[in-house]
């Protein structure tokens, strides 16, 4: 799917380091950059509101137009920082863009359908590879890579050498794999095999004969003795 613009509005800022960023995101924005084709990184601000939606469809192959001014800059997200525990953006990275320069990014993919082995087998869908590099030109930046797994069964695999992404170049390796349908997992009870010394400590020695048998043997006249008469 090819990939959509969207539109942020940035201002300059003269002041940098770690107090002017916490005051900038304490007024509700968040510090910026904006770097490539040579030029010195440039300080910029946004609106975190703003950005906030333009990073819920946003990815590393999505086109944003940064409105600065006068001026519209063509840019992708080249990198995001995050608060470690909630998540809150913490700086941008934009890197501008020309229509005529081809761009190495990685492109998001998306596995489409239900796997014959995970329907009908038991199987589970292991997806191994959750983006791919490429080199393409601004305009056929595909906004994610769809690849279907309807008829994988038990055992199948698709690889990056199954992956078509028109007017572009992938660069991963063909024969890594991005996706495979396992068997299903079987949990299987642990056999316990006892060493002797162990089957011998279950089963004590008896080093007596139970009371009952003792006093019936005692009953019994010894073989050869005198009867006593009454």
């Amino acid at each position: 799917m090819m990939a959509h613009t969207n539109v942020l509005i940035a201002e300059r800022r003269s002041e940098t380091g770690k107090g002017n960023a916490r005051e900038l995101r304490r007024g509700g924005e968040v510090p910026a950059v904006i770097y490539g084709h040579g030029r010195a990184p440039e300080a910029l601000k946004v609106s975190r509101a703003e950005l906030d939606k333009v990073l819920a469809v946003a990815g590393a192959s999505t086109v944003v137009e940064l409105k600065l001014g006068s001026k519209k800059l063509q840019t992708i997200v080249r990198e995001v920082q995050r608060h470690p525990t909630r998540l809150d953006v913490l700086h941008v990275d934009f890197l501008e863009i020309h229509a005529g320069e081809a761009l190495t990014v990685h492109a998001p993919i998306r596995l489409v359908g239900s796997p014959e082995g995970v329907r009908n087998q038991g199987g589970v869908l292991d997806q191994v590879l959750r983006d791919v590099e490429i080199r393409v030109l601004p305009r056929n930046l595909p906004e994610f890579i769809e690849l279907n797994v309807t008829e994988l069964t038990v055992g199948d695999s698709l690889h990056v050498s199954d992956i078509k992404v028109p007017d572009a170049e992938i660069l991963e390796d063909p024969d890594s794999t991005v996706c495979t349908v396992v068997p299903p997992r079987v949990e299987v009870e642990p056999v316990v095999v006892l060493e002797e010394e162990e089957e011998e400590a279950l089963e004590p020695e008896l080093i007596r004969k139970p009371r009952a048998e003792e006093e019936a043997e005692e009953a019994e006249p010894e073989s050869g003795s005198p009867e006593r008469e009454g």
